[in-house]
């Protein structure tokens, strides 16, 4: 692909005489050179009066060179931008119509009397074209090194930590806006990089802290550019603590799609999906489709908000303006009742209005203005540098962008002293009926605040999200969460780095509702991640260090193995335990314990609780949720020693009073605290449930009454559960008074008499565990067969509904089914009159509602007759009878009664959106030969063939609203039936493809007495056109009517 540049030039006012300017076909001059002497003749000096004074002449010119050059380098020179994007290979990011924003950028400049020095002219403009592929963008990037001063992009993420790199060895300015890496916001790391807007990852940060909304997940479609901004926003959230769950890489293709958001589903505990691509109402055509299939697959419930990326990135318009995919395509605006659109706030000028300034309404992309924006970004900062005298450079140009404020192309452009931008972001909504998009929310990136403006955000079915804990947003607390990158881990003793895969929490080894955090690798062993707050390897407590220094080595105890520190995470190392937490355990179901088991568990505790005291160690945090259970369900105190604590009120339940009374929480421990912990731990362990769960009162009315006794609150245990002697254990253990509570050498005394002289041995506890587990296994595999035949049935149930019950069995079987020819039959063809003018004056949704509803109708009919239901085409029902199970001469009779019921029928039914107009139907009965077969692999269809169905469909087509048209081939057997049914002749009628014929209208039976509806004209002449258009007009007049009443 062949490159080209955009650039500004900055000319030298020395360069020329002023009454000539520049050619704009020279060639710019080499940016290892940015300044040129003009010649010496050009200089007008007389020669020396005097050969002896020539030396001093030569010294004189030089010295005047010098103060010119000194001057012109600060004055002018030549000075060019490189826009860099995928112009030529994205057809969207080419409507953003860069060289245009350039343009009208420079003439704004030159415009500018506070930017006069600069003089920014451009006789060309090019771009630099950047492939849509990642490794081919970064190789065409390093052969732009020649062209240009600064450079505006680039707009993949995937290569700008390397192209800040290159730049900052070139000594030249980037000034990204698709960039998102935290990382590049190092000054020392990155010298010439400056940001012209704020990082998008900082705007969505702002979003979720405010309505509590944590569990992430990311969605891409499958360009270059998307997947790697997917990868990098990852990256970045988890760098501040977020639980970043899924990171998709779609597919767009329905299938994809499809497969893509079936995974979301799964992850019940998501609430806030971000979109990696082109938003919908710019012309995305993945977003479109997937906003659309989450619709089709129910998930646009309210659940979750869906946030389109790339609108962080540009100014989305929202005043007076329709979009045109919300307008068209009633699917996606219902869809998008779901999303939050987050864009750059526009307080004075909406995008278009801008736009229409400088061309003549002419739609284009909002990246626009983001590209027009940025230019006079740059064009600040060189004026800037220029004036304050300083050497051109990358690293200089970066540090006057600090403390700028412009009007950019329709928003407002600000930087702090530090460079970081300063811009508002609108949270724009739609309320899943309007074309139109509401503000509701600005986001303040100054003071990193959200404001109310007076209008609620409509989410579907009247609720959002449910709110996550303000842990995940709050520095000092700790939260769990999964990582999915390459870390490394500080160990206490040695500091020795090693390699550590970080695996998301995807990888569970349990159940769905195990509590883990990051799972790990560490030199080969699985270890455990336990986030702690953000903070420094040297900023440990000494207090906690000291803890950790000590060689814990314990059966009971879970090593600690190093602390973990990169990328602004902070957590704690510990060996990973298979079994979970003890809470885990505990709530699971399919895990039975009986009080062998349970003693078991709880002497563990009893041993690693002992032997930290021994030690001198404080617990201060001990519950079950940091006693873990290895694969050997030996259980093991983790936990220990902390200085942080989570500071939420459930968390204090296991907090001995005293402690709660001073108001420290877990930053205090005492040795008769833990054993206060512990007695309620015992609790769960015996009832199996949470802590205080038999009172049934919220945690903080439980802490008050803790901290506020009398009378006193303890959990209340049933003998039943456990042994008297475990139960007044429990009891001592939780004494109001510390000091009359037992150590943990006298409660480890007195459990191991609790069994009455029995050791708690967990093999005989494993053996008769392993027992009730095949018991267990034995009673989960009967109901696991019983459900899978109840779905076994189910499937056939609907492959009979399909197909007939015949042709099922052979294709469940895998065999081949054979055309069948049938001597007689009789079929049935009905469809809506005037359906057309219906579905002109209807929605979609209206019209889907309209056929499902009578076709509900029509299928509760049918199913009282001996009859096979065919197809439905569009408005069309299709119905046979002695197809494809035989019934001598009945099919006539069983199809003429099913005529008269469903007919019936009609003449009450109602639309739901249009009740005042009636529905009229047109149907017809033939009787013949029929050859019947099932036609394709793929949805595989039983479909019936001969001229019986044309003459079938013939009669309907010729038929009259509310008649029923019978060729004389079934009014034969009918008659020789000698049921009695009322039949008329209607002439001779000319059919289509047979030509006249002698046809009847069935108008009834011998004991049929539900009621008829009237046609509207029973001595109508057979002309189809006219009855049509004579229906249209009553319809018509019907619309009017019901129109009439809702205004």
């Amino acid at each position: 692909m062949q490159h080209c540049q955009a650039f500004l030039s900055f000319p030298q006012k020395w360069r020329q005489t002023p009454d000539k300017s520049p050619d704009p076909s020279a060639s710019p001059p080499s940016l290892h050179h940015h300044f040129s002497f003009p010649p010496p003749a050009s200089l007008h000096l007389s020669p020396p009066p005097h050969p002896s004074l020539h030396g001093l002449f030569r010294f004189l010119v030089v010295l005047f060179a010098s103060i010119c050059f000194h001057a012109c380098s600060v004055e002018g020179g030549w000075f060019r931008v490189g826009v860099l994007g995928p112009w030529g290979c994205d057809p969207i990011f080419a409507k953003a119509l860069p060289s245009v924003a350039a343009q009208l950028a420079v003439n704004r400049i030159n415009k500018d009397p506070s930017l006069c020095k600069t003089s920014i002219k451009v006789p060309d403009y090019f771009l630099f074209k950047e492939p849509c592929e990642t490794s081919r963008a970064l190789e065409a990037f390093v052969g732009f090194h020649t062209k240009a001063s600064a450079y505006i992009g680039p707009s993949n993420p995937g290569y700008c930590d390397s192209a800040s790199m290159l730049t900052k060895g070139w000594n030249k300015a980037l000034f990204p806006w698709g960039c998102v890496g935290y990382e590049m916001d190092n000054v020392r790391s990155h010298p010439t990089f400056a940001r012209s807007m704020p990082r998008p990852t900082w705007v969505l940060l702002n979003m979720m802290k405010y309505f509590k909304w944590a569990q992430v997940a990311i969605i891409s479609s499958s360009e270059d550019i998307w997947v790697e901004t997917a990868t990098k926003v990852a990256d970045s959230l988890r760098s501040h603590g977020l639980p970043v769950r899924l990171v998709i890489f779609m597919e767009n293709t329905p299938h994809g799609i499809r497969r893509t958001l079936a995974k979301v589903r799964k992850r019940r505990e998501l609430r806030v999906v971000i979109l990696c691509m082109h938003s919908a109402l710019i012309g995305g055509e993945a977003q479109k489709l997937l906003l659309e299939t989450a619709y089709d697959m129910q998930m646009i419930d309210g659940s979750l908000v869906f946030v389109p990326y790339d609108t962080l990135l540009y100014s989305l318009p929202y005043r007076n303006v329709t979009y045109p995919a919300l307008k068209n395509n009633s699917k996606l605006l219902r869809a998008y009742d779901a999303v939050l659109t987050i864009t750059i706030d526009s307080p004075q000028v909406s995008f278009y209005e801008a736009f229409r300034e400088a061309m003549d309404r002419r739609e284009v992309s909002p990246l626009f203005g983001t590209i027009y924006s940025s230019i006079v970004f740059t064009a600040h900062a060189v004026h800037r540098l220029r004036k304050s005298g300083e050497w051109m450079s990358g690293g200089n140009l970066a540090q006057h962008t600090r403390n700028l404020a412009f009007q950019g192309f329709s928003h407002p452009i600000k930087t702090n002293s530090s460079g970081a931008a300063l811009l508002n972001y609108l949270i724009l909504d739609t309320n899943g009926l309007s074309w139109e998009l509401k503000p509701t929310y600005r986001i303040d990136m100054e003071n990193h605040m959200v404001h109310f403006l007076g209008r609620e955000i409509h989410f579907p079915r009247g609720y959002g999200p449910r709110k996550d804990s303000l842990c995940w947003f709050t520095p000092g607390v700790l939260c769990s969460g999964g990582e999915d990158t390459q870390r490394t881990v500080h160990p206490v003793i040695t500091t020795v780095w090693f390699t550590l895969d970080i695996f998301s929490s995807d990888h569970r080894l349990q159940n769905e509702n195990t509590k883990f955090g990051s799972v790990s690798v560490l030199q080969g062993d699985w270890a455990w991640l336990k986030r702690l707050p953000h903070g420094t390897f040297s900023s440990i407590n000494p207090k906690t260090s000291d803890v950790f220094e000590l060689d814990m080595r314990h059966e009971n105890v879970n090593p600690f193995l190093g602390f973990f520190h990169d990328c602004g995470v902070f957590a704690i190392m510990t060996e990973f335990c298979s079994r979970g937490s003890l809470e885990d355990l505990l709530l699971n179901d399919d895990v039975k314990l009986d009080w062998m088991f349970k003693s078991s568990l709880l002497l563990d505790l009893i041993k690693g609780m002992k032997y930290l005291h021994h030690r001198g160690v404080c617990h201060s945090r001990l519950k079950s949720r940091n006693c873990v259970v290895d694969g050997r369900f030996v259980l093991k105190v983790t936990d220990y020693g902390y200085m942080f604590i989570i500071l939420c009120v459930p968390e204090l339940l296991w907090t001995a009073p005293e402690i709660l009374r001073t108001g420290q929480g877990g930053f205090h421990g005492t040795l008769p605290g833990d054993v206060y912990s512990f007695a309620i731990i015992m609790q769960e362990v015996v009832i199996r449930g949470p802590p205080f769960c038999m009172l049934d009162l919220p945690a903080t009315e439980l802490i008050e009454k803790l901290c506020r006794p009398p009378p006193l609150c303890r959990p209340v245990v049933s003998p039943d559960y456990a042994p008297l002697e475990c139960i007044q254990l429990m009891k001592q253990c939780w004494n109001e008074q510390p000091d009359k509570r037992p150590t943990f050498e006298d409660v480890f005394d007195q459990f191991k008499n609790i069994n009455k002289g029995k050791k708690t041995n967990i093999i005989d506890s494993m053996l008769r565990m392993l027992e009730q587990y095949s018991s267990n296994l034995e009673e989960l595999i009967r109901e696991r067969t019983e459900e899978l035949e109840i779905e076994k049935q189910k499937t056939e149930k609907l492959l009979t509904q399909m197909l007939p019950p015949s042709v099922a069995e052979a294709l469940k079987v895998g065999g081949t089914v054979v055309p069948e020819h049938f001597e007689s039959a009789s079929l049935y063809f009905s469809d809506i009159v005037g359906f057309t003018t219906i579905s002109a004056n209807s929605e979609p949704i209206e019209v889907v509602d309209l056929l499902n509803d009578l076709y509900t109708v029509f299928d509760a009919i049918i199913g009282n007759h001996d009859v096979y239901k065919v197809e439905t085409i569009g408005d069309a029902y299709m119905v046979s009878s002695g197809v494809p199970v035989l019934n001598d001469n009945r099919h006539a009779a069983e199809i003429a009664n099913m005529a008269l019921d469903i007919l019936s029928a009609v003449g009450t039914f109602k639309m739901r959106h249009m009740p005042d107009v009636p529905v009229r139907i047109r149907i017809g009965l033939h009787t013949g030969p029929v050859v019947a077969g099932v036609v394709g692999l793929t949805m595989p269809r039983y479909c019936l063939f001969g001229d019986t169905v044309t003459t079938a469909s013939r009669m309907e087509s010729s038929g009259l609203p509310y008649r029923i048209h019978v060729h004389q081939s079934t009014v034969k057997i009918l008659r020789e039936l000698n049921l009695g049914y009322k039949v008329e002749l209607r002439g001779r009628t000319e059919v289509r493809g047979k030509g006249i014929e002698e046809t009847y209208w069935l108008v009834g039976r011998d004991g049929f007495t539900k009621p008829l509806p009237v046609p509207p004209d029973c001595t109508a002449p057979v002309d189809k056109q006219y009855s049509s258009r004579k229906y249209h007009k009553s319809v018509m007049f019907f619309f009017f009517v019901f129109f009439f009443k809702k205004i």
